[in-house]
């Protein structure tokens, strides 16, 4: 299997480029050709993986994550907007560190195998976080439960269907319908960690991975295979008696690409496995502030109750803020943006490398949420170029705009102002 790593916004060419860049790789004609389907396939549901440049050349979009093509090749992209973005290690611990945030779990990576596997591509750490929680939940024994089963056998067990018996042929008079109950493992969830368990062993490509998993496999053979995995997602059970069962659940989600949101997923089921940056900063954000919150604050994510205007009684253009924090009775508006800004450039040229639309689109949030008087707060990634909140911005006497920095090492936002301190989640 041939491995590319790059990052963001890099080119994929046919052409030979020189070995050991991130900006720009070389794929085989028919990596570039199903990529080029593939974009066109995700394009008709709005997302938008690569864009073309010519017959040999094309770009990609602020995905980042793995993709596989059907012909062997692996495409690892990194995120950009990061100080050491040439250095593969310290961009892939980022995006693991994010991805951990976002699924709510548990970091355990106190020995050696665990610190070296930065180096290992996403899907095998991804997989090899699966079988650990797996292998604890193994430990502390699997659930069973009572399900009915009806069924036709030569003697009589449980209770005799008197309906079904007296409708049988005299050829078959000697056999019982009955139905009793069965004491197992078939249940909804562990039918799915069965199916991602057998994708596991399909797919892995570490020793250590595909060890343990046969291992694991043992452990799991006498429970069926999911036949619908979305209708199992929805019965999973979240009792006392299934605490055990909720460190495994994100990694199972993930590996199954189901009820996972920020997952995009081609049609060809190989290791592919892709999260649009812009929404993964803005989970990773959310799930840190929600760490964070003082007692009785309030953090709602894309609110939908207030829009840009009135046309004829009916109400035109939603406006949607990435969050909505309510500390004291105060509400403000908080929103993020994946993006590298300095702020050295503070001239009237340069404007930090802000964009006027953002500006726009904050301003439309302060008039309709905050009635035009309260604090905005618009998050970037912490840089060494962009370290503390930028001089606030004034859209009028009432209505006030903080540009502020989020540590993705740390998980929270970097604040330098007592003002600023008093209306933020500090």
């Amino acid at each position: 299997m041939h491995t590319i790593v790059v990052r963001e916004f890099a080119r994929l060419t046919t052409a030979d480029v020189m070995a050991g860049s991130l900006d720009v790789a070389q794929v085989t004609a028919s990596a570039f050709d199903w990529l080029c389907r593939e974009s066109a396939r995700l394009q008709r549901t709005g997302a938008s993986l690569v864009q073309l440049e010519d017959r040999r050349c094309l770009r990609l979009d602020n995905y980042v994550g793995v993709m596989e093509t059907p012909c062997g090749t692996r495409i690892e992209i990194l995120p950009k907007s990061l100080d050491d973005a040439d250095d593969a290690s310290a961009s892939r611990r980022t995006l693991r560190r994010m991805l951990e945030g976002c699924l709510d779990v548990r970091r355990r990576e106190t020995a050696p195998t665990d610190i070296q596997a930065f180096e290992a591509p996403l899907t095998e750490w991804v997989m090899r976080q699966f079988l650990q929680a797996l292998q604890l939940l193994v430990k502390r024994g699997v659930r069973f439960e009572y399900h009915a089963v009806r069924e036709e056998q030569r003697f009589l067990r449980g209770r005799l269907e008197i309906a079904r018996q007296l409708r049988q042929p005299p050829g078959r008079a000697h056999l019982f319908q009955i139905e009793h109950d069965i004491f197992d493992a078939d249940r909804p969830e562990n039918r799915l960690l069965r199916t991602a368990l057998d994708r596991v062993c399909r797919l892995t490509r570490d020793a250590g991975n595909w060890r343990l998993s046969h291992e694991l496999a043992t452990y799991l053979a006498p429970v069926p295979a999911s036949a619908d995995v979305a209708a199992d997602f929805r019965r999973w059970r979240n009792d006392r008696l299934l605490a055990h069962y909720r460190p495994v659940r994100p990694w199972c989600e993930l590996i199954l690409g189901d009820q996972m949101p920020i997952s995009v997923l081609g049609s060809w089921h190989g290791c592919s496995l892709l999260f649009p940056m812009e929404k993964l900063f803005e989970r990773y954000v959310e799930a840190c502030l929600r760490r964070t919150l003082p007692e009785g604050a309030v953090l709602k994510a894309s609110a939908k109750s207030r829009h840009l205007a009135q046309h004829e009684g009916q109400p035109w253009f939603t406006l949607v803020p990435d969050f909505l924090l309510t500390v004291g009775g105060q509400m403000r508006v908080l929103d993020t943006k994946w993006k590298r800004i300095d702020q050295l450039q503070n001239n009237a040229s340069d404007k930090y490398r802000l964009r006027q639309e953002d500006f726009y689109q904050l301003f439309a949030y302060g008039q309709r949420y905050l009635n035009g008087a309260g604090d905005l707060l618009l998050i970037y990634p912490k840089t060494s170029t962009f370290s503390a909140p930028l001089p606030v911005f004034e859209f009028s006497d009432t209505l006030r705009l903080w540009v502020v920095p989020f540590d993705l090492e740390l998980g929270r936002l970097t604040i330098g102002s007592n003002q600023l301190c008093e209306s933020s989640a500090c």
